[in-house]
């Protein structure tokens, strides 16, 4: 269903003086190589303070509309189209409805909803659109600019940018519908769970779906996490890679087990894929294969799963690989998009894919082979899982670039509010397997830190390109994994929806003979076991392998049930953009406020008071010669649940400061 503006309004909209500037944000990260910078200078260090609420608008989806079991959040970042495609704010909600809001006041142009409604637990998320220009359409024609969204109900949308009318000649009336290519395939047990999260990537005229695989944490035969891509203009299907290689004449199948190979599922890319449309590649960050916590149906390295796999335009064939983690079972998803940059090597800017982990790695990849331009070491790791599991004896370490978390812990490390909290957390470590990192999952229950929800996470990171900083913001603080037998517990508990959640009961791992759980270690009182800040945000120098600065990110204050006299840093989702002026905004804190950050230092220079947590990504953009700042305060499910949200707000300077700082 779409609902348009009035043939008047939107002739007035197109011919509007409330032109974008040239430096659009175009992409989800920016750019579509996801460097998240802006050369817009406007607001600098000087004159931040003066940023006042723009506008905001609000996507109408919240409780009770919204299933109270399902499970939702509004992480979107807009992008805006250029003036020749329409000019709008063009985001998505939760729930895919896609949304185009003039920059200047924030008022909705038009609105295309699919009419998903929420169901129990089920997830609803969507972080982006993608725009594409038809340059072999007439400039006026109907959809010679299209925005691309995926969908949870596995659909592929596309529309005119100008108007929200779907594209005739792409699908049903703009609309490809994945879901039977999806249960098609013999990798389909629980194909209901394969969702379509992050926006599509565009490249040579084909657009590229990955997709999320929920429940592969549940059965070792998982829904299959194959990327397909389709015509830009058609819709038709060009191609598909599976990160399990069933491919025909795949080299990396005979490095699988032949059983596995049928039965194996996830291996998805769920976060954001990055395009160099010069190269023709696609940038795909994978995921675990399944089961997540068990690896023993399908022994091996499981190459392509846990990987950066750069992709073909033409045919989706391999043009390189490089795997993070061999053999994962502690869900360690390559989580971030990659980003393409160049580092400064030998007197000469290489061309490279910044790739940064859950464990607080930051692998420099060199962006035509794979090849690691700063050494990568395969060191030895514990090998003594539960029965049935075969681990690598190594895994790959970068050695130049520090880990930008804590790579061990011990009962040494217990931290507390009080005393008895403290003990409380050594008793809790002491008592259960503890190390380095890759100690393996246990029946004992195994202390991780890092942990599968820490490091860089989908936040991901920004690229100060003057400076050759990397800007993230990482989480440290531990977990704890516990594998069970499952004939030893309640068959219907393990099984019940919900169960295997974090800080839930067990979850039953179909296939196997096992069952895990899983939560943070906290305290008696509730908070993380390991010392403070819990959430940094940091800038490393990706030339000389320098940290810059740390600070801790986000405060507990409106949990806290006494004032506590440091700054903890809270854990969130949602990172980072860098501005030519000099500047880092960043959401992504449990405590409501949105920042402005000096870029040389880290000290914060502005914060805003939010009416929920922004969970999501920022943008910026001028419009009018006024730089906006624009971010979605939606609160999380998970981090955050008593507060959703569904607010797009928007910042920028009074019209007389804007005027000044322009002179």
């Amino acid at each position: 269903m779409t609902r348009v503006a009035p043939l008047a309004i939107l002739i007035a909209l197109l011919f509007s003086s409330a032109l974008p500037a040239a430096d659009d944000w175009i992409a989800y990260g920016g750019d579509p190589g996801g460097l998240r910078y802006s050369s817009l200078e406007q607001l600098t260090r000087k004159n931040v303070r003066m940023l006042e609420p723009a506008w905001t608008y609000r996507t109408g989806e919240l409780p009770p509309a919204v299933n109270k079991l399902s499970f939702f959040g509004l992480h979107a970042t807009p992008i805006l189209a250029p003036p020749e495609a329409g000019g709008s704010l063009l985001l998505c909600s939760a729930f895919n409805k896609l949304i185009a809001l003039d920059p200047a006041t924030g008022e909705e142009r038009w609105v295309y909803d699919p009419e998903i409604r929420s169901r129990p637990f089920n997830s609803y998320k969507c972080r982006g659109v993608t725009l594409w220009q038809d340059k072999q359409a007439k400039p006026e024609a109907a959809c010679a600019w299209r925005v691309f969204m995926g969908t949870t109900h596995r659909r592929l949308v596309a529309l005119d940018a100008r108007t929200g009318q779907g594209c005739e000649d792409f699908g049903e009336a703009g609309v490809v519908n994945v879901d039977p290519l999806v249960k098609a395939l013999p990798q389909n047990d629980n194909a209901s769970g394969v969702t379509f999260w992050a926006p599509p990537a565009v490249v040579r005229d084909v657009v590229v779906l990955g997709s999320a695989v929920n429940g592969k944490q549940r059965r070792s035969a998982a829904a299959s996490g194959m990327l397909r891509a389709f015509d830009t203009r058609s819709g038709e299907l060009r191609w598909t890679f599976d990160p399990i290689p069933r491919n025909d004449g795949d080299p990396q199948a005979a490095n699988w087990d032949a059983k596995a190979l049928q039965t194996t599922g996830g291996g998805n890319a769920w976060s954001m894929l990055s395009v160099d449309e010069k190269r023709g590649l696609i940038f795909a960050p994978t995921a675990s294969p399944s089961a997540d916590f068990f690896g023993g149906t399908r022994p091996g390295d499981n190459r392509y799963a846990n990987s950066v796999v750069a992709l073909r335009a033409e045919n989706g064939k391999v043009a390189w690989h490089f795997q993070i983690t061999h053999h994962d079972v502690w869900n360690s998803d390559v989580p971030a998009q990659p980003i393409l940059t160049t580092v400064r090597q030998n007197k000469r800017d290489v061309p490279v894919v910044v790739q940064l982990t859950k464990q607080g790695f930051v692998f420099v990849l060199n962006r035509d082979t794979g090849e690691p331009v700063y050494p990568v070491e395969e060191r030895a790791v514990p090998t003594d899982g539960v029965p049935g599991e075969v681990l690598s004896p190594t895994q790959p370490f970068p050695t130049y670039l520090p880990p930008l978390v804590p790579q061990n812990i011990t009962p040494d490390d217990a931290w507390g509010v009080s005393f008895y909290d403290q003990a409380k957390c050594r008793e809790a470590i002491a008592n259960r397997r503890y190390g380095p990192i890759y100690t393996p999952p246990s029946f004992q229950g195994t202390v991780m830190f890092p942990q599968m929800g820490g490091g860089a996470n989908w936040s991901g990171g920004a690229i100060d390109t003057k400076r050759g900083w990397l800007i993230t913001n990482v989480a440290k603080f531990p977990y704890l994994l516990q594998m069970h037998r499952a004939e030893d517990l309640d068959q219907k508990e393990i099984s019940a929806p919900g169960s295997g959640r974090p800080q839930g009961p067990p979850g039953k791992i179909k296939g196997t003979d096992y069952a895990y759980s899983q939560g943070p270690l906290l305290s008696p009182l509730g908070a993380p076991c390991t010392a403070p800040p819990w959430h940094t945000l940091l800038a490393l120098d990706l030339n000389t392998g320098k940290i810059q600065w740390e600070v801790p990110i986000g405060s507990i204050e409106q949990f806290a049930p006494v004032p506590l006299p440091i700054t903890l840093g809270a854990p969130g989702a949602g990172g980072a953009i860098v501005t030519a002026g000099g500047l880092v905004f960043m959401g992504g804190t449990p405590d409501e406020k949105f920042r402005a950050i000096d870029i040389r230092n880290g000290k914060t220079l502005w914060t805003a008071k939010l009416p929920t947590a922004a969970m999501a990504t920022p943008m910026t953009y001028e419009v009018d010669g006024l730089q906006h700042v624009v971010v979605a305060a939606g609160g999380h499910q998970f981090l955050y649940p008593d507060k959703p949200g569904d607010w797009i707000m928007a910042f920028r300077l009074p019209a007389d400061e804007a005027a000044a700082a322009g002179k």
